[in-house]
């Protein structure tokens, strides 16, 4: 990361609540093109959530502990906090003397932006102003928001004017929490009815939806500069395994996420990082 910040833009989308099974079952099935071009041919990573919430997990993540991959490890860090003793700190890390990576990238030149989707970023009450405030802009609207249809192609137009009023000199750090995937969902599959409720087949259909509008997301975060981008989930989410239904507990559908990160490059080529 140390190769990266300073020459590339960055983007971190959270897909809030997606899990890990669903993810790569659809990548598998060709339902979600516009992702899977950007997956290595292994898919997606298999990796754990820091938190089994929103606000939980997206603290730890912006203190540098991404989802950490299933696999045993230690497994070094693309951002860490300096502090002693920390066995997740490599020479690749990159290291600041912040609390959080999103204040060390200001210190860098770089405008943070956040454009939030779920509750936790809606600016309404002081806990939705915790996570912005992290940001020097954010951006929050009805139309972002889980009980909107249209919410990830609203989150993709503001994202779109944030580029493109930013001189082009000018570093981007650009995060999107995405709420389509949270409940409720149920609207994001024909013939799906609000009495029936939310189901994993909803689920799915809420990722093909986004699936269908981040291609432009990519298009924007690319267009000035290669752009260094994490997509990734907080957390999962139960639908009746085990008696389960929701999230902030400890089942495995819950803590069990999907993890990518690749260049986007600029006007020129593409490379996977």
């Amino acid at each position: 990361m140390n190769t990266i910040v300073g020459s590339h833009d960055l983007l971190l989308v959270t897909l809030d609540t997606l899990r890990y099974d669903v993810a790569a079952e659809l990548a598998a099935a060709g339902r979600v093109p516009n992702l899977a071009r950007h997956l290595p041919p292994t898919g997606w990573e298999r990796r754990h959530a820091p938190g089994s919430f929103t606000y939980a997990s997206h603290q730890a993540m912006f203190a540098g502990f991404l989802p950490t991959p299933a696999a045993p490890g230690p497994h070094p860090r693309l951002f860490a906090a300096r502090f002693a003793g920390s066995e997740t700190t490599a020479d690749g890390t990159y290291v600041h003397d912040t609390a959080d990576f999103v204040s060390a990238l200001a210190g860098e030149g770089y405008r943070t932006v956040c454009v939030g989707g779920v509750g936790f970023f809606n600016k309404q009450p002081p806990l939705g102003t915790v996570l912005p405030g992290l940001f020097q802009e954010s951006h929050w609207d009805p139309s972002f928001g889980v009980a909107s249809p249209v919410s990830f192609e609203s989150q993709v137009t503001r994202a779109e004017e944030v580029v493109a009023g930013l001189p082009r000199e000018r570093r981007l750090f650009l995060f999107v929490n995405v709420s389509a995937l949270h409940q409720p969902n149920w609207f994001h599959l024909p013939g799906a009815t609000r009495d029936a409720g939310d189901s994993r087949a909803t689920h799915a259909a809420a990722l093909e939806y986004v699936d269908r509008h981040i291609g432009r997301l990519f298009t924007a975060m690319s267009s000035r500069r290669p752009c260094f981008a994490i997509v990734c989930s907080d957390h999962g989410t139960a639908y009746g395994e085990d008696g389960h239904t929701g999230h902030r507990l400890g089942h495995e559908v819950v803590w069990t996420v999907p993890y990518a990160q690749f260049v986007l490059a600029g006007p020129e080529r593409e490379a996977v990082a």
